[in-house]
């Protein structure tokens, strides 16, 4: 794709993955952007590469604005190698001796990904670089998402080049929020579940530095996905609202089922959930992807997990989306057990081990139903269903 000029002597050099669908276990149904920009100044700076399929293709972008070897910065902002994987090949065209910029882990981490010696500059929170007109400062954001992670501000054009935070995946010829519709926002809340819910805190705490330090923002550019231009505050505001996990009258009924008893045993329970007024919806292991549910957890109240017991343990999906779940670390949740059995039935104690070990409240110590629920069973699960809604309720 062709450079795009987002302001005077500022460009995106975004490399387009139309067919990506799986970013490291979290599904992407619109596949992604890595985005490199270039500044053209009296030193002509790259902020980021991309991943290392998309290399000819950047320096080609370089080459339509400027000669390669006139760059005269590199920085990295994030050493993962969908931002670095390329870097290699950059640094060969523009010149090996050029200076490298990142954070002092950034340079841990290249060292360890590349064996060229490079001209490493580690740079700490406050630091600055001077390219003539426009100025550089550099703000660490340690684990969000990686220990290197750090981002980058001009200072005159009140842009910040945010590496992996405010992104999304998703696929455009646009480049900037004005120009999609709104359900890019959808997107952005994805990306932040799966990728930066662990270190919402974090998140939290950041943006009160940037407050603190004063940096006025006018445009955010983030490393995948579109371009914060029109209201750079809404994403922000959006991050703010999604890290606190605010919890809604919602309930997540999540199950997988062999023989549909779990299954029967699920929906009766969101009836009961419904029942008492909440949003209540069933989400089968098999017919919903992981990273799907997990945005759909962000808000949620409350998480009712199911499983059949296979070989006196849980059934594979559901094993594997607790783990899952729990590296993400959502907060503020009730939650509950439940799970169909032939003979040992050990699957809803398992669960609640797992939801324990993620601090969430049980309100229930766990149903479980031998073989195929009957009337009086699915009425059990209704109960349950409505015990859970007036827990969240208070």
């Amino acid at each position: 794709m062709k450079p795009i000029k987002i302001t005077d002597g500022i460009y995106c050099l975004p490399a387009i993955d139309w067919n990506l669908r799986d970013f490291h276990g979290y599904v992407a149904h619109r596949g992604t952007t890595y985005n490199a920009y270039l500044i053209i100044d009296e030193k002509i700076t790259l902020i980021d590469t991309v991943k290392a399929e998309f290399g000819d293709d950047l320096i080609d972008g370089i080459g339509q604005i400027v000669d390669p070897r006139k760059v005269d910065y590199v920085i990295s902002n994030h050493t993962e190698m969908d931002h670095s994987g390329s870097l290699a090949r950059v640094m060969q065209e523009v010149g090996e001796d050029k200076p490298l910029y990142c954070s002092a882990m950034g340079h841990k981490n290249l060292s360890r990904h590349f064996t060229q010696q490079w001209n490493y500059q580690p740079v700490t929170t406050g630091s600055e670089l001077r390219l003539g007109k426009k100025s550089l400062s550099f703000l660490e954001t340690r684990m969000l998402h990686w220990p290197d992670s750090m981002v980058t501000y001009v200072k005159e054009d009140k842009i910040l080049f945010s590496s992996d935070a405010f992104g999304q995946h998703y696929t455009s010829l646009a480049r900037f929020d004005d120009e999609v519709s709104e359900d890019i926002m959808p997107f952005a809340r994805e990306y932040f579940a799966n990728i930066l819910l662990l270190y919402a805190d974090l998140v939290l705490k950041l943006v009160d530095k940037v407050k603190e330090m004063g940096l006025a923002i006018d445009m955010i550019c983030p490393d995948h996905g579109i371009l914060w231009r029109k209201d750079p505050g809404r994403i922000i505001n959006a991050y703010v609202e999604w890290s606190t996990q605010k919890p809604a009258d919602k309930a997540l009924v999540i199950y997988d089922t062999m023989w549909h008893s779990t299954q029967k045993m699920a929906e009766a329970i969101v009836v009961g959930l419904a029942e008492e007024g909440l949003l209540a919806k069933p989400m089968h292991l098999r017919s919903f992807h992981r990273s799907d549910i997990i945005t759909e957890v962000l808000d949620a109240g409350a998480v009712v997990i199911g499983s059949p017991t296979l070989n006196n343990g849980l059934f594979p999906t559901v094993s594997a989306f607790l783990t899952y779940m729990k590296g993400l670390k959502p907060k503020n949740k009730i939650a509950a057990a439940f799970g169909s059995y032939g003979w040992s039935g050990e699957a809803a104690k398992l669960i609640n081990q797992e939801l324990e070990a993620m601090k969430y409240d049980l309100v229930d110590p766990g149903l479980r139903i031998q073989y195929v629920p009957d009337g009086g069973g699915l009425k059990s699960c209704r109960d349950l269903g409505r015990k859970i809604g007036q827990a969240l309720k208070g």
